[in-house]
């Protein structure tokens, strides 16, 4: 139970009915939910609007409601009216867990890539240096020891702060979590300060109907984390970063190759072990080691530096940053999977021509006999992006291998056959073997020495999609399925 006037002290809103000073069973803003007692906060999103639920709730016994728009209500239900009511979520979702992120220190990361692999290097290093660390992510959130799979990149306000409580409870001194533009416009994050926020890089990437109208707006979106933050950590290689802080109020710090960067990257090398593939360089700057890391290609640098700036914050110690450095593995990002001595392979989230491109042509630097790539797209999504991926994989890979990945409501054929259309303007070759256990069976059967295997699009993903159901799917099964077999 909270008091009314408690949740609602730190919000500009206006009581267009009823009275204030009154208890709270729960916070609610899913019309299904609705409890006796409860505030029931009206969500307008783009396929249902919570606005029309509000006679519902009411005789469901909800005691108040908040909106953004004029509306009818029953004379005994309080009506209380803001600006945006999913800003209204965020501040008074803080409010109903008592402002758990005033108890840790948040850092949050943006950026079109190296989001997630950022947050589990930067969680490795805090561990490592004695600091209890909690965790929101594309793949999952992590609390203690519990494990929640994730459904955004950056969840609803509510369970944000929902989740920030457990982790006070749980011990932890910091979160790190991945910010999602989406999230930023969507207030999912507001109501609190990131002591540490991060960009990345940025790329033309979810624009579109349903996310952002523009680039411009993209942008902008990314920036609000940097006049919600203390400090903000930005890579200064990144042609846009200028306009994405433009009005930033944080204090700033820059990593990258650059020599104007604070912290900077020089003297990279490729490390090339068997079923390895990895980066060494020495930092400089506000950081000054000799650094190694098991996972291949320049965004590794990118990452770890990221890493490392965040994390000197903390006064972790440099042989500590290191060693978690060399530690960090992030499910279906790079993940290398030991199946033969004589050939690499690995899984990888690169689901778009940009990161499938990002990554194959880092794959290449380490000059592979064969550089083979097994990947689908996904039904009921742009087929743009199916004919520049065929276009990718063609042009980069030696082989490629096109199978199904979430064909949804789609026949995977017409998606594969869309691949090819794109595969057709370059000389590529390629087999099709839609069954996607077939199509890993196929390249690890077919492996030769020195080739290196990249199984892309599944990532972390455990499940594929048809016809409107999940059923269970793991890459890492599958290869030890066939390796048993």
């Amino acid at each position: 139970m909270e008091h009314l006037e408690k949740l609602l002290k730190r919000l500009d809103c206006q009581v267009l009915q009823g009275n204030t000073d009154i208890e709270i069973t729960e916070l609610v803003y899913d019309s299904r939910k609705v409890v006796p007692g409860c505030l029931f906060v009206c969500i307008k999103g783009t396929a249902v609007d919570g606005h029309i639920f509000i006679r519902e709730a009411a005789e469901k016994g909800a005691a108040a409601v908040l909106v953004q728009e004029k509306v009818e209500a029953p004379e005994h239900l309080t009506v209380i009216r803001v600006e945006d009511t999913r800003y209204g979520l965020a501040l008074v979702s803080c409010a109903w867990f008592h402002h758990p992120a005033e108890e840790l220190k948040v850092i949050g990361i943006t950026g079109t890539k190296g989001k997630t692999t950022t947050t589990y290097m930067v969680k490795s290093i805090l561990e490592s240096a004695g600091y209890k660390t909690g965790l929101i992510g594309t793949i999952e959130a992590i609390i203690g020891d519990k494990v929640i799979p994730a459904d955004n990149t950056t969840p609803e306000s509510y369970i944000v702060q929902k989740y920030f409580r457990q982790m006070v409870e749980e011990g932890c001194r910091c979160v790190v979590m991945e910010v999602s533009s989406q999230g930023l416009m969507m207030h999912r994050t507001a109501g609190f300060t990131f002591e540490i926020g991060i960009f990345t890089n940025i790329e033309p990437d979810h624009i579109g109907p349903g996310e952002h109208s523009s680039f411009e707006e993209y942008m902008s979106c990314k920036g609000l984390l940097f006049r919600q933050c203390r400090t903000g950590i930005v890579n200064i290689d990144d042609k846009h970063w200028k306009q994405v802080l433009s009005g930033h109020t944080c204090t700033l710090e820059t990593f990258g190759f650059s020599e104007q960067a604070d912290l900077r990257a020089v003297d990279t090398q490729l490390v090339k072990r068997p079923g390895c593939l990895g980066v060494s360089y020495t930092a400089e700057g506000l950081v000054n080691a000799q650094v190694e890391v098991d996972v291949p290609g320049r965004f590794s640098i990118y990452n770890s530096l990221t890493a490392i700036a965040v994390c000197r914050h903390f006064e972790v110690g440099t042989e500590d940053m290191k060693q978690a450095l060399k530690e960090a593995k992030v499910k279906g990002r790079i993940e290398m999977v030991q199946v033969s001595e004589e050939f690499t392979l690995m899984i990888d989230y690169a689901h778009n021509a940009m990161s499938l491109e990002s990554l194959l042509t880092t794959l290449k630097e380490y000059k592979p006999v064969r550089l083979v790539c097994l990947f689908g797209c996904g039904g009921n999504r742009s087929k743009l992006r199916r004919y520049e991926m065929g276009e990718v994989s063609g042009r980069l890979a030696d082989l490629t291998v096109i199978t199904s990945d979430n064909p949804r409501f789609e026949e995977p054929q017409d998606i594969i056959d869309d691949i090819k259309t794109g595969m057709a303007k370059t000389s590529g070759k390629y087999v099709e073997i839609p069954d996607r256990k077939e199509a890993i069976r196929y390249v690890i059967a077919n492996g030769q020495p020195g080739d290196i295997i990249v199984l892309a699009g599944k990532g972390h993903e455990d499940y594929q999609e048809i016809k409107g159901k999940k059923y269970p799917m793991d890459e890492r099964v599958l290869i030890q399925e066939i390796l048993h077999e």
